[in-house]
């Protein structure tokens, strides 16, 4: 069919004060011209039982911000404003020892276990029942992993029972018992947690994996076949091969919904270039993953969609166990977030669903010192993307100079996203410059329907890229400005080591 926009002139939009120094670019960006729909789910996030996420994060009786029934009203209002979509819990690593009725019924009657994933005492005050309030109170919705490690199909089937049957069975009314008569009816559930890791309680090869949660999503389904299943994927990609995913895709191909990635990233090296070099791997994997799905669902005649969902993903460099996994962000890691978050967009076709791990305390968005909560850098980039990226996305044409470093060649200096919402017709521009130095001066060209005169510009940037937020200062953080559109040829300024988002509306 053809495009009306080849009939149309180019038109050139963008604005701001000219540096003399600046690299020079190009962006073209064509409304008409979609990957595919924007899922909310893909502004997700996760909680596991370890470090201070649960206990001392999500949930604390003694802090002066605890509602009654002991979560923390500061953390559930930064959720909110986080734009949180969907809640992964309760692991990770600790569902594959979690065995979930331990989490429900009286709490002094629950018992304390030895928790292997962390090696800590898990207390099982907050459960099944704890967390789906939860998750009822801050209006996301939840995303459970079954334990397919040290659990049993069997156990996997029940839990679906007790979360989304109406009374009168045994599970359902079990439920019922614990004073939640109403089905919580938990839509989204995973097959496990990396299953293919070796540090894996219950830890499984391709096939004997498929083979399990083949018969535990048979289970789960016939209890209520309107739930949608994650099948865990190829966790550690440099650590194994993409044979995997085949593998259990081939099983599981009539009951999986997505297929899950993980992705942890980082300045392992103490080198920036490199740094946001290998943020071209999530694409990467996104692209094979998506190939083998293609693969699986010609070979076996598959008509329903395999959706990639990245249910773990974040910067995760600098801490382990002893500390507790809390990572202190700096400007560089806000700018690989958003450059992630740039790749999903893109990619919308495919990767429907995204959990930024974890919420709080543990390698995430925001922190508690001292019964004070603060927001790190990484916490901006995500509440404009779940703010305002929705509807289609759009392709995006960028020619910008480039850089290379030891295993990467040819790296554009500008990373780019784009969406066009047509409920409000906006677009929305997403713009990393990665230049550790210069400014970039960008024509953006919008190839089809009229731009209005005005904008919205959020910013987000430092002095230094080693800039880091505490609990008495935010360096980093969301800066707003307006700008101009007045003619057919503009231009914006994209300062050095900064994230960018334009906003405006396009009238076809």
């Amino acid at each position: 069919m053809l495009r009306k926009s080849v009939l149309l002139p180019f038109l050139t939009i963008g604005v701001s004060v000219l540096n003399a120094q600046s690299l020079k670019a190009k962006i073209k960006v064509d409304i008409e011209r979609t990957v595919g729909a924007i899922d909310s789910l893909l502004y997700g996030n996760f909680t596991e039982h370890l470090g201070r996420c649960i206990y001392g994060g999500i949930y604390d009786p003694a802090s002066s911000q605890a509602d009654a029934s002991g979560f923390r009203k500061d953390v559930m209002d930064a959720t909110k404003q986080l734009g949180v979509s969907i809640l992964r819990w309760p692991g990770g690593n600790f569902v594959s020892g979690y065995h979930w009725e331990d989490g429900i019924g009286p709490v002094a009657s629950r018992p304390k276990r030895k928790e292997l994933a962390w090696g800590t005492i898990e207390p099982n005050t907050v459960g099944t029942d704890e967390f789906l309030q939860y998750a009822e109170k801050i209006n996301t919705q939840p995303y459970i992993p079954v334990n397919l490690g040290t659990g049993t199909i069997d156990e996997a089937k029940n839990w679906v029972e007790y979360c989304n049957s109406d009374t009168g069975t045994y599970y359902a009314n079990l439920r019922a018992k614990n004073g939640r008569i109403k089905p919580y009816k938990v839509k989204y559930w995973g097959l496990g947690n990396e299953m293919d890791g070796s540090w894996q309680m219950g830890a499984k090869n391709a096939d004997d994996y498929g083979k399990c949660a083949l018969e535990a999503a048979k289970l789960m389904k016939w209890v209520d076949p309107t739930i949608k299943l994650t099948v865990c994927g190829l966790s550690y990609w440099s650590g194994g091969t993409a044979e995997w995913n085949r593998t259990v895709l081939s099983h599981i191909k009539d009951y999986a919904d997505y297929i899950s990635l993980h992705f942890y990233f980082g300045d392992r090296t103490n080198n920036y270039l490199e740094y946001m070099a290998s943020m071209k791997e999530p694409e990467n994997e996104i692209k094979q993953t998506e190939g083998i799905i293609n693969e699986v669902r010609f070979k076996y005649k598959i008509e329903k969609s395999i959706y990639i969902a990245f249910d773990e993903y974040n910067v995760w460099y600098r801490t382990g166990v002893e500390e507790k996994l809390e990572e202190k962000y700096d400007l560089q890691d806000a700018l690989a977030v958003a450059t992630f978050l740039n790749s999903i967009v893109r990619n919308a076709q495919i990767v429907k669903m995204a959990n930024i791990a974890q919420l709080v305390n543990v390698i995430a968005p925001m922190m508690i010192t001292n019964d004070k909560l603060w927001k790190q850098t990484t916490y901006y980039p995500l509440q404009l993307f779940a703010t305002n990226c929705y509807g289609e996305s759009v392709n995006t044409y960028v020619q910008s100079d480039t850089f290379n470093v030891a295993n990467y060649k040819g790296v554009s200096y500008l990373d780019v996203s784009s969406s066009y919402n047509p409920k409000n017709q906006t677009l929305v521009l997403n713009v990393v410059n990665r230049h550790p130095s210069k400014a970039i001066e960008a024509a953006i060209e919008n190839q089809f329907g009229i731009p209005d005169k005005k904008g919205i510009a959020y910013e987000i940037n430092s002095a230094g890229l080693k800039d880091q937020n505490s609990v008495n200062e935010q360096k980093v953080k969301t800066i707003e400005k307006s700008f101009s559109i007045a003619g057919k040829t503009f231009t914006y300024n994209f300062p050095a080591h900064s994230f960018t988002q334009l906003i405006f509306t396009i009238k076809q």
